[in-house]
């Protein structure tokens, strides 16, 4: 806590810290189920069935995605859910021809953004603290934070979109500036990956790749 915050501000303080401390104290792990539903077993889904995903899903998983962290909760992630036939042939001129098909028959496409004026909104997400002038002028930033943080509220939503039951499929086989130009002309909000959401169709999966052992990707120093 600091000077800067107001009475009100510092008991949301210590009721989150009393939440979190309670939190913990009831922790249990994860049993396997949803360990392989999050990542053992989850897949990038390349085909998908005609069951749809409503509106109301859409609000609860960005709900609940949100809350995840980002640095100085600039929160600069935007999210564009194109659900029609006429909103994805937007998307198609855009897309590499072997994405085309999953694409356009996904129920949802996700394009993940980031807005280059997050900061101006830091007197919303940080209301104790003046930060916005780190920012300002500073476009080497600006981008690095934009791109870094949005990258990491996507991945919060594919895992959320995993947990409520949904199959993600992310792609970056697409050109980004046709996208910029179509969805965000006129503003400082830039497409980062697309992304089909809904329920996959299994029967489009192919054998799952490898991955790096402990001792190839980590160090413990």
């Amino acid at each position: 806590m600091t000077d800067e915050m107001t009475p009100e501000q510092m008991q949301a303080v210590r009721q989150a810290q009393a939440t979190a401390t309670s939190l913990k104290a009831a922790y249990r792990p994860l049993d396997e189920y949803h360990l392989d539903l999050l990542f053992r077993e989850a897949r990038s889904h390349n085909g998908w069935t005609d069951e749809p995903v409503s509106e109301e899903l859409l609000e609860e998983l960005y709900a609940i995605a949100r809350m995840g962290p980002s640095s100085l909760n600039t929160c600069p992630a935007r999210y564009v859910f194109v659900t029609t036939d006429v909103g994805k042939e937007r998307i198609k001129p855009a897309l590499f021809e072997r994405n085309v098909a999953k694409v356009m028959t996904a129920p949802v496409v996700v394009i993940f953004a980031y807005d280059l004026t997050f900061y101006e909104h830091m007197h919303k997400l940080v209301p104790y603290r003046e930060v916005r002038s780190r920012f300002e002028g500073n476009p080497e930033l600006i981008q690095n934070t934009a791109f870094r943080n949005a990258t990491l509220q996507s991945a919060w939503f594919m895992l959320v979109a995993r947990a409520l039951g949904l199959d993600c499929g992310p792609m970056s086989g697409f050109n980004n500036q046709a996208i910029d130009t179509e969805f965000f002309a006129g503003t400082r909000i830039k497409s980062n990956f697309i992304c089909g959401l809904g329920h996959g169709d299994p029967g489009k999966l192919f054998q799952r790749l490898p991955r790096f052992e402990f001792d190839e990707a980590c160090q413990i120093v």
